[in-house]
C-alpha cells in the first residue's frame, strides 16, 4: 500500500528531537525555527511533558466522554489561570479545523443565523465549514461551497462597517485570525479587532477568534487577539496546545448556552491529550514562556531589520514573517539544505519563523548568524 501523496516532501526523515533541535535518520542535526507549523510550544520531548504522558499511560489512556474525566476539569481550571479567561466554558476536540468547525456551528446555533464573515488571506482548516471560510479556492471541494460565507478585505474597517450596515442582522459570526499564519504573518490591527467586537455587540453576532496558530502564548500574550484589549465570544485553539500531541478546543463565553447533542466528539479530551495539554500549561507557567516569547520576539525582529534583502519584518512574539528580494527567493531552501535550519514559507516570497517558545537566546543568535551567511551566499551582498 502506498501513501496518498497530498504534500510535496523534502527528502528528509526526522527521527529524533530535543528542545529546538531535530535529527534526521543519518544523524544530521537541524535547528528548528518552525516548530512543525507552530505546534512545538515548550520544546521537543520536554521531560515534564514526556513524564506526564508516560504516567498517564500507566493509569488509563482512553475512555469515552460518557463518564466524568477529572483531567478535563483540571485542564479547564489551568487554562483559566494561564489565559485569564474567567467564566469561559471549555469544549475539547482533536485539531484546529475541528475547533473552528465547532466554533462556526456554535455561532449559528446561538444566533439562529447562517451568514459567516471571514477575511481575505484566511486559513481556518480543511473540514467542511472551516475550509469554506478559508480563502483558498484550490482546497475547497464542490461539496464545501456555500453562499453562507462572505469574504471581506483584511484590516479594512470601512468595508466591514459597510457590510454590517447592510447585513448585520443576518450575521451569525465573524471569524478572524489575530495574526494570519498561512496568509503570510499579517497582523490584525487593534482598531480592526475592536471594530469587530463593537459590530458583533450591536448586531448580536458571535466574535470567533481563531487562535489555532497565533494563540497559546506565541504572540507574547496568551491569545494574539488580547493585544487589542477586547474579548472574543469564542476562541479556537490547537497546535501549541499539546506540543505535538493531537488536541484542540474552544473557549466559549458564558452567554452561549449548551444543550445535549449540540456538539460532540469521540477522542476529544481523552486522558492522554489532557495530560499533554496540562504539561504544556505547567511548563509555560513555571518557565514564564509567554513573557519570554515577547522578549525574544522583539530581539529577533530588531536583528532581522538589520539584515539586507529582508523587507517588511512583521509579527508579534515568536510569530514572525518577512518578505525577501527576488535574489533571495531560494532563502528557505538554502537555510534548510546548506545551513540545516527549518523555517516556514508563504507565497510569494515570505519566510515564516515559528520556533518553540522555549528557544534560547543563543539559539536565536545561532540562527541569525546562519541567516546572514545564507543571505550573503545568495545575494553576493555583505551583510
Amino acid at each position: 500500500m502506498s501513501l496518498f501523496p497530498v504534500y510535496p516532501l523534502y527528502d528528509i526523515a526526522i527521527t529524533r528531537a530535543l528542545g529546538s533541535t531535530v535529527w534526521d535518520d543519518k544523524g544530521q542535526s537541524y535547528l528548528d525555527m518552525y516548530g512543525g507549523h507552530a505546534v512545538i510550544s515548550i520544546g521537543h520531548t520536554h521531560p515534564h511533558w514526556v513524564k506526564r504522558i508516560e504516567d498517564q499511560l500507566h493509569q488509563i489512556a482512553f475512555y469515552s466522554n460518557s463518564v466524568h474525566i477529572p483531567l478535563q476539569e483540571q485542564l479547564a481550571e489551568k487554562l483559566c489561570q494561564v489565559s485569564g479567561k474567567k467564566d469561559y466554558q471549555l469544549f475539547l476536540c482533536n485539531s484546529g479545523a475541528e475547533a473552528n468547525e465547532n466554533a462556526l456551528k456554535l455561532a449559528s446555533f446561538h444566533t439562529g443565523r447562517k451568514k459567516i464573515v471571514a477575511f481575505k488571506g484566511s486559513f481556518h482548516g480543511r473540514t467542511s465549514l472551516a475550509v469554506a471560510a478559508t480563502d483558498n479556492p484550490a482546497i475547497v471541494a464542490p461539496v464545501n461551497e456555500t453562499d453562507n460565507i462572505d469574504f471581506l478585505p483584511f484590516n479594512d474597517e470601512a468595508a466591514l462597517s459597510d457590510y454590517f450596515a447592510k447585513n448585520g442582522d443576518q450575521v451569525a459570526g465573524v471569524i478572524i485570525e489575530g495574526i494570519q499564519g498561512v496568509g503570510g504573518i499579517r497582523v490584525a490591527t487593534d482598531s480592526f479587532l475592536q471594530l469587530i467586537r463593537s459590530l458583533c455587540d450591536k448586531s448580536g453576532a458571535v466574535f470567533i477568534a481563531d487562535s489555532v496558530q497565533c494563540g497559546y502564548g506565541r504572540s507574547g500574550k496568551f491569545f494574539s487577539h488580547d493585544h487589542s484589549g477586547v474579548n472574543a465570544d469564542i476562541y479556537s485553539m490547537a497546535k501549541g496546545m499539546g506540543n505535538g500531541f493531537p488536541i484542540g478546543g474552544i473557549l466559549i463565553a458564558p452567554q452561549i448556552k449548551a444543550s445535549f447533542g449540540m456538539l460532540g466528539t469521540t477522542f476529544g479530551g481523552n486522558h492522554l491529550a489532557c495530560a499533554a495539554a496540562l504539561a504544556v500549561l505547567e511548563v509555560m507557567e513555571s518557565d514564564h514562556l509567554i513573557q519570554q516569547a515577547a522578549d525574544h520576539g522583539q530581539f529577533l525582529m530588531e536583528a532581522l531589520d538589520a539584515v539586507p534583502g529582508l523587507r517588511n519584518i512583521r509579527g508579534k512574539g515568536l510569530m514572525i514573517g518577512f518578505d525577501t528580494d527576488d535574489s533571495l527567493k531560494d532563502l528557505r531552501k538554502h537555510l534548510l539544505f546548506d545551513k540545516k535550519v527549518f523555517t516556514g514559507t508563504a507565497k510569494p516570497n515570505v519566510v515564516r519563523l515559528l520556533p518553540s517558545l522555549a528557544i534560547s537566546k543563543p539559539e536565536l543568535e545561532q540562527f541569525l548568524g546562519l541567516l546572514v551567511e545564507s543571505v550573503e551566499a545568495l545575494s553576493g551582498v555583505q551583510a
